[in-house]
């Protein structure tokens, strides 16, 4: 019955409603007809004592001056301003020296550690702030990832609304604490990278399926001090993002009470008075000269009041983020060096290691993980390995060049793309560590492998592995990872590994042959003598480009190679996005599977950390793998017009109602350990909330005051009933009335909580107004339907361990 009305719910949103080119009726607006801050609409709270010191600031200020803040300018004199000094990077400074690489947040968000996350915001936010930069193009919730092809996943959280909106939160508060200007992107309904740019597609989505998926996040980031919104290159509902007055003077600015400044992306401004008044508070003086806007206030088409806001807009997060204490160290070039890393190594480890999901674990007769320090091992893949040239690759926001990399990933493409210090790849630690327990390993640091004319013994002059004039995996005279170096730790100069050369190559004479270890070097022979296998596959995407594909050929068999050898094969892959894995998964032999997004600096320490057990997995799945590509419903759109007829129904929600059978489920992730629930019980903390239908607060930074009140706790017991600590991320999903038109289940809580073996501990969700209401679209405003609420708390979207129910 609840699937049936879910569909029927999903064709009843398949339309994009009429009128959507206009602001929602029940917008807050001043007397000019646009949300003005000085009429004082929305309470601004926290923002408060920075509006009235960047509002005394305007007041001084003339015109032509008010016109070169909102155009980038500076001025001198009685009064003087000097712009923000923006720059990319939401895991990292993107194009600087001597920065740290932090985990992209595609993976951070899969440790469900809201702490964590705002620890690395801060983090990151901290280096911005002392290498001189304060505006920041920071936290994306657009894309939010409802094409699983997304070329720009690395940079988001998860398809899940709730768990994007709070950890955008945290996201947008670590950095702001920070003391620099936070930009939330690519607002909205920017979902692929395809047919982008300059006003290219047009998202159409109805108001319901706006509000309640896609606006969501950018609430929860307003609320947590969002204080600039960068419009993106996409049409919405026919009209620019940056030019649409309905998204943001009526969402952005009315509904959530934004008080900070809208700026565009590149080329993403195409009129005047078109973007002025739509609520575009920042721009280029191509569009915005003193000529064009003072004659605009002369005619009519523009107002003293809106130039006013405008400025205001701009300098309030200046004042928000106390960046007129004068405290900032001065911008420096992007080589020069500035000590600003501190002990951020340890912290992106730990986020990465939080961030590994353990998928599948068959340890029976000592196989699968944690590895018992196995007498032989194995290493497979170029993911494996450092690339031949690295860390970094230079900086394109064009695409990248195949949907996987030849090297370890750890970071994504284009104006998201950290900047890396040095890249720890596995195959460091993992050899490190095999020395230190009396093992033995071998590898190949590619996804094939072909002996080449003539075998050479380790050292043979000018080889190379596989092949090619003494570089790795080929190219003239490089080194390990590249360059005229060696590789980091290991002796023997001049771009050789001890001995001057990789096995094989020109020249050299012999494999590992003379009796080395008795096998001419291969996968199968490597599998085959191995006590443990590990596969090393990713899948690569960055700006400019989407993915072509969701599993790669030449990956899955290289693992089907490898398993069919090796009884004890264990798969380890970091991906941009949603991986298809069933060329494999039911291999008996394949017994164990880690999965994550891409780590950071730290990448293969952390994996060598949760492959050893040092580490608990911990992490859990922000998107459900599917077991086809094509049973996802939303593949990128190749067309400039692109309906969102799915409406609410994307990733889970999507499956659910179609009753899809799937690989894993949102939410999914094992541990070494095991967890049991106990009873749910819900109580009502705030009977008068629940008893009006409306939100009767006033507008404040987020949305109506009390959207954001607790009106319901749900509690249970979680223990750990295994034989080591770990943590278990407990999660709350509700299903509706059916007025409310939802998905069969919808998350609105997770606590993530370490536990030792044998204890239990007490787990409380508290539920937000906001949480349990819907967007009712005839009264825009959020509504709380009548009827039967049923609160259940699982391990995933689908291992649902105990519920309740409440009526309403």
């Amino acid at each position: 019955m609840k699937a049936t009305t879910s569909l029927h719910a999903l064709a009843a949103l398949s339309g994009v409603a009429d009128g959507l080119a206009t602001r929602n009726s029940s917008a807050p607006v001043g007397a000019t007809g646009l949300p003005l801050l000085a009429d004082g609409y929305v309470d601004l709270g926290v923002a408060s004592a920075a509006f009235e010191k960047a509002k005394t600031f305007v007041d001084g200020l003339t015109n032509e001056q008010k016109i070169k803040i909102i155009t980038g300018s500076s001025f001198t004199g009685s009064s003087s301003w000097t712009p923000l000094s923006s720059k990319d990077g939401v895991a990292g400074i993107n194009m600087q020296f001597f920065v740290s690489g932090f985990t992209m947040i595609n993976a951070a968000t899969m440790t469900w550690n809201p702490d964590l996350v705002e620890a690395q915001f801060r983090a990151t936010g901290d280096e911005f702030y002392q290498m001189g930069y304060n505006l920041i193009m920071g936290p994306v919730a657009s894309p939010l990832g409802r094409d699983p092809y997304g070329g720009r996943l690395p940079e988001g959280f998860s398809p899940d609304p709730y768990l994007s909106g709070i950890l955008m939160g945290k996201a947008a508060a670590g950095m702001s604490s920070a003391g620099i200007v936070t930009a939330g992107r690519h607002y909205l309904l920017n979902e692929q990278e395809t047919n982008r740019m300059s006003g290219g597609y047009s998202a159409n989505a109805d108001d319901k399926t706006t509000q309640e998926v896609y606006l969501w996040p950018f609430a929860d980031a307003v609320k947590g001090g969002l204080m600039a919104v960068m419009c993106g290159m996409n049409r919405v509902n026919g009209s620019l993002s940056c030019e649409n007055d309905k998204i943001l003077n009526g969402y952005l600015k009315s509904d959530l009470g934004f008080p900070g400044f809208v700026l565009p992306d590149v080329n993403s401004q195409a009129t005047a008075f078109g973007s002025a008044n739509a609520g575009l508070d920042y721009g280029s003086s191509r569009y915005w000269s003193e000529e064009v806007m003072l004659e605009g206030i002369e005619t009519g088409n523009f107002t003293q009041a809106r130039l006013d806001d405008m400025a205001t807009r701009n300098v309030l997060p200046y004042y928000f983020a106390g960046l007129d204490d004068g405290q900032q160290p001065e911008k420096i070039s992007n080589t020069d060096y500035r000590n600003v890393r501190g002990n951020h190594s340890t912290l992106i480890r730990k986020v990465a290691s939080e961030a590994i999901i353990l998928l599948k674990n068959d340890n029976t007769n000592g196989r699968g993980l944690p590895l018992n320090k196995p007498r032989t091992m194995a290493l497979f893949g170029a993911h494996a390995g450092p690339c031949t040239a690295g860390p970094n690759q230079q900086f394109s926001v064009g695409g990248t060049p195949a949907d996987t990399y030849p090297g370890h990933l750890a970071t994504g493409g284009g104006s998201g793309q950290a900047s890396f210090p040095y890249l720890i790849t596995p195959f460091q630690p993992l050899t490190t560590r095999a020395a230190e327990d009396g093992g033995m390993i071998w590898w190949v640091l590619n996804n094939t492998y072909t002996a080449p004319p003539a075998a050479g013994f380790p050292g043979g002059g000018g080889g190379g592995f596989p092949g090619g004039n003494g570089s790795f995996p080929g190219g003239g005279g490089g080194g390990f990872p590249g360059g005229n170096g060696s590789f980091p730790g290991f002796p023997g100069g001049n771009g050789s590994f001890p001995g001057g050369g990789f096995p094989g190559g020109g020249g050299g004479g012999g494999g590992f042959g003379f009796g080395g270890t008795g096998m001419e070097p291969s996968i199968p022979n490597y599998a085959e003598n191995s006590e443990a296998c590990i596969v090393f596959i990713n899948s690569m995407s960055g700006e400019g480009s989407d993915r072509t594909e969701l599993a790669n050929e030449e990956q899955d068999d290289m693992v089907n190679t490898v398993a069919e050898k090796c009884s004890n094969t264990i798969v380890v892959g970091n991906f941009a996005g949603p991986r298809i894995l069933d060329a494999w998964i039911e291999n008996p032999n394949i017994t164990a599977v880690l999965y994550s997004g891409l780590l950071g600096q730290e990448s293969g320490n952390a994996i060598s950390d949760v492959l050893h057990g040092d580490v608990n997995p911990s992490g859990k799945l922000t998107h459900t793998i599917a077991k086809l590509a094509s049973d996802y419903p939303t593949p990128t759109c190749m067309t400039s017009e692109c309906n969102y007829d799915e409406g609410v129904f994307i990733d889970y929600r999507w499956f659910d109602a179609q009753i899809t059978t799937i690989r894993y489920p949102f939410g999914h992730g094992l541990s070494y350990t095991s967890f049991t629930y106990g009873d749910v019980s819900v109580s009502v903390t705030n009977q008068t909330a629940l008893g009006s239908r409306y939100p009767t607060g006033g507008l404040t930074l987020g949305g109506k005051a009390d959207l954001f009140d607790e009106v319901i706790a749900v509690s249970t017991t979680v223990q750990n009933s295994g034989a080591v600590t770990g943590a278990e991320v407990a999660q709350l999903y509700i299903s509706f009335p059916e007025e409310a038109e939802q998905p069969i289940r919808i998350l609105r809580g997770f606590v993530k909580i370490e536990i030792a073996a044998g204890e239990s501990a007490d787990v409380t969700f508290s539920v937000r107004r906001r949480d349990i209401s819907f967007w009712d679209t005839a009264a825009q405003k959020w509504a709380i339907a009548e009827g039967e609420y049923t609160l259940a708390v699982g391990s995933s979207s689908q291992d649902i361990r105990g519920s309740a129910t409440l009526t309403v």
